[in-house]
């Protein structure tokens, strides 16, 4: 973060296909345990996507005081 931008970005793997990122380095990291994951993969269910957007729009209007359009 800089003056609160983000210069990398934000993904959040839901339900995403994670054989995807078999042959990638996500961010240069490599260590072991470290892979990429989703909150399907975490939870063991499938996650209601429309669920997760209204989520994160809440709790970003919080944290950054803002209104999204």
């Amino acid at each position: 973060m800089s003056r609160w931008v983000s210069m990398h970005g934000f993904a959040l793997n839901v339900n995403t296909r994670l054989d995807h990122f078999n042959n990638i380095i996500p961010c240069g990291i490599k260590e072991e345990g470290m892979e990429v994951t989703s909150m399907n993969n975490e939870l063991d269910k499938n996650i209601d996507l429309d669920e997760v957007k209204a989520e994160i729009c809440l709790q970003m209007t919080k944290v950054f005081n803002c209104s999204i359009i």
